[in-house]
């Protein structure tokens, strides 16, 4: 779809999964195994031949409904898609204390972290969906985007995106010589990550040369793409994904 029609097909998918409605996935849950870990992933495939897979890092909550549901609108945009599990099957923390145990474990263990998101990323593989990758996050996932990002880690994957993520570059950690395109998507009234975190990442991808784009949304707080959160702000939500739907035209 590369027409006039597709900014307003954009916002008929937004405008559904906005709307109060039971949410129906289209695809299924999937339990795979780390080491000797269960864990339980979510894939659906594209609506029509896949244009590449889109690999999901969910927020600090674990993978729920809202991640289910935007791996839901990328196969109605032609897209593979897979929402990862890092706290493990039937780990979806529901309290503020139990959601910071869980990212505060794995920001200490980036080793654990990057071999979940890994694992994620074979798991997909697996299903024999489209070969070239996009890694995604929204808040902690947006942090996991960048950390597999900076480690190179990763194979043919063309490119990483951040939702309202956490951007500062860990101690002991610096970005590689060559990275595949960015899109990072930030809220200027967000007060956990705030304007100085996005300068001083853009500095860094300056200093590599890096190919990136930074989408600034004025009046969006913190978690703005969250559609039944408190702090959820449409305008923004829909053009961070209209931007990144023309980024996935260009890396994909």
């Amino acid at each position: 779809m590369h027409s006039a029609s597709r900014p307003l097909a954009l916002l008929a998918i937004l405008s559904l999964a906005t709307a109060a409605h039971a949410f129906e996935p289209a695809g299924e849950d999937i339990v795979y195994e780390v080491g000797d870990e269960p864990f339980e992933g979510y894939f659906v495939g594209a609506d029509s031949d896949a244009r590449g897979t889109i690999l999901i890092v969910h927020d600090w909550d674990g993978l729920g409904d809202y991640e289910r549901e935007r791996a839901d609108m990328l196969a109605k945009q032609g897209y593979d898609a897979f929402a990862v599990d890092l706290f493990g099957q039937n780990q979806r923390p529901e309290t503020v204390e139990k959601r910071q145990e869980a990212t505060r474990a794995l920001y200490s263990d980036r080793e654990r972290m990057r071999e979940l998101t890994l694992a994620g990323l074979a798991q997909v593989r697996e299903q024999e969906a489209a070969e070239e990758v996009v890694v995604i996050g929204y808040c902690f996932g947006g942090a996991v985007a960048l950390e597999i990002a900076r480690s190179g880690e990763a194979e043919n994957v063309a490119g990483y995106v951040s939702f309202h993520g956490s951007l500062a570059t860990p101690e002991g950690q610096e970005w590689p010589e060559e990275v595949p395109p960015l899109l990072i998507a930030h809220g200027a009234a967000d007060e956990s990550v705030t304007m100085e975190d996005v300068a001083t990442l853009v500095e860094e991808l300056e200093a590599i040369e890096a190919t990136y784009e930074v989408e600034i949304y004025s009046g969006a707080p913190h978690a703005f793409t969250v559609f039944d959160g408190e702090r959820y702000q449409e305008r923004a939500d829909e053009k961070s994904w209209a931007a990144f739907m023309t980024y996935l035209e260009e890396v994909l």
